[in-house]
């Protein structure tokens, strides 16, 4: 499962570095540009979201043992 996160994570890198090679800053939230802020939004909420997975796995490990 450790490896799916860090997979998963990475894969989020990856499309957000994309994105944001899309974005003009002249027109920020108009046409392929606003698509690109959602993705790179989106994927942001992914990897706060892998990371509390994460987290609480650790902890239940912990409290388990």
């Amino acid at each position: 499962m450790k490896l799916f996160i860090y997979t998963v994570i990475f894969l989020a890198l990856v499309i957000i570095g994309y994105s944001t090679t899309v974005l003009n800053f002249d027109a920020l939230l108009k046409g392929d540009s606003g698509t690109a802020v959602i993705v790179i939004v989106g994927g942001l909420c992914l990897i706060i979201l892998m990371g509390i997975l994460l987290t609480s796995r650790s902890i239940a490990e912990k409290h388990n043992s």
